[in-house]
């Protein structure tokens, strides 16, 4: 740890959802508790949570910008959403780096730490020198050919040698991503006098070091792994949230009866109509009460069932422990809170990592998952009475929730990466 005397100016940039930029803000929490000057630059929607947590804020875009991006019908799709969402990105990229470039460290000693997404902070790696690390929250978006992610929109058997299932990943991206991006950013890359890219999911990882934020027992370590990546643990980050507390009125519904189902479909969905109608269906069909977590009203069917309430926002590391299990998209933050409270998961996938990260919860005996379409109430009500009696599931999710207390403070070892990152320098190497 390094003292008042060395601060450093960290930048943060984190382009996503809630699920990609809360980690961010615990890290910078966590940062400036070391003494440290924190800037997260993250979409607009993000500045009351950021300053909130005591920190400097870029804004990264309007909030009609974020709004329009999450309003995109195509961005929930299994196979089309990458573009909407990798058009985002790159509209960003050019703002990221206007900030970055102007930006002048005040201590002398400066790092940026960036999301895969956030390729104005790996321009400005390229361009200025900056030690820049790379934080990936979500084990979909390492690639290995020995155990390759599962992509969405593409059920490839997995009886098929990973070789061939690594090949097909390679292939998407050959295919599908590098033609739609890799003109733009390239265009933009060669204006500023760097060489064109030839590998989106390459290029994006820091040369310096990765920081993989979930553990060697949630995602084994591959040895086809960048030499860079060190792999840390899960980042809970939920209090840093739109509010720390459990609403008092949530938290009067859930002592007032027994442990209810929760159901989530992400912060930023805004087409879970048919999602929260099958949710009030399976609690009338099992009998249990239920809370529905979406941040739009709009949403949620009304009136609602006696017994059923809705909250646009609630912290799940306080709500989790009092429930009795998670039916969820599939967000990485949100299995880890899941893990974490030791519940049962119930995983109705939509896109990008929400298959890979059902599967690998389906394989551990930690839940199941449906798809969308098999998502009906009488088949979702045999899966949870299935989950809630099966001892290889308690035991499973019971051995998760000792891990995740157990295990080393993640948070507090990406900091010790980060400052270790601005001692030895080496993001001052410029890419060929």
């Amino acid at each position: 740890m390094r003292g008042l005397a060395d601060s450093l100016d960290i930048d943060l940039v984190a382009v996503g959802t809630h699920g990609d930029v809360l980690p961010f803000i615990a890290l910078g929490d966590a940062l400036r508790a070391r003494g440290h000057r924190v800037t997260v630059a993250a979409p607009a929607p993000f500045e009351a949570m950021t300053h909130r947590a005591g920190l400097g804020f870029k804004a990264l875009g309007t909030v009609a910008d974020y709004e329009a991006l999450i309003r995109e019908p195509d961005l929930w799709h299994p196979i089309r959403g990458f573009r909407p969402l990798l058009a985002y990105a790159q509209r960003m990229a050019e703002h990221t780096l206007a900030w970055l470039a102007a930006s002048e460290s005040r201590s002398g000693g400066r790092v940026v730490v960036a999301s895969p997404l956030a390729w104005g902070a790996r321009i400005a790696q390229d361009l200025l020198g900056l030690p820049t690390a790379t934080l990936h929250v979500m084990p979909f978006l390492i690639e290995s050919r020995y155990a390759p992610p599962r992509l969405p929109g593409l059920p490839i058997p997995r009886v098929l040698p990973a070789s061939w299932r690594a090949a097909v990943n390679k292939g998407v991206d050959d295919v599908l991503i590098g033609p739609f991006i890799l003109p733009s950013l390239n265009g933009l890359r060669e204006r500023l006098g760097l060489v064109g890219i030839g590998r989106l999911r390459h290029w994006w990882n820091s040369p310096t070091r990765l920081l993989l934020m979930f553990p060697d027992w949630y995602v084994a370590p591959q040895e086809d792994w960048p030499g860079q990546a060190v792999q840390l643990g899960f980042p809970l980050a939920d209090r840093f949230g739109d509010t720390p507390e459990l609403p008092a009125g949530l938290d009067a519904f859930l002592a007032d009866g027994p442990p209810p189902l929760i159901f989530t479909y992400g912060s930023a969905m805004r087409q879970a109509q048919a999602f929260f109608r099958t949710a009030i269906a399976l609690c009338d069909r099992t009998g249990r009460r239920g809370v529905l977590l979406a941040p739009q009203a709009d949403q949620i069917p009304a009136p609602l069932p006696a017994g059923v309430i809705h909250q646009p926002y609630a912290p799940l590391g306080s709500l989790l422990p009092r429930s009795a299990a998670l039916i969820h998209h599939g967000g990485i933050g949100t299995v880890a809170q899941a893990l974490a409270a030791g519940v049962p998961q119930l995983i109705v996938p939509y896109a990008y990592n929400h298959f890979d990260d059902g599967l690998r919860i389906r394989d551990s005996h930690l839940g199941a998952m449906l798809s969308r379409r098999r998502f009906t109430p009488a088949r979702a009500a045999r899966v949870l009475d299935h989950l809630l009696a099966d001892p290889r599931v308690v035991r499973a999710c019971g051995q998760a929730r000792a891990l995740m207390t157990q295990g080393e403070d993640a948070i507090a070892r990406a900091c010790d990466e980060v400052e270790a990152l601005a001692s030895n320098r080496a993001g001052l190497s410029r890419a060929a």
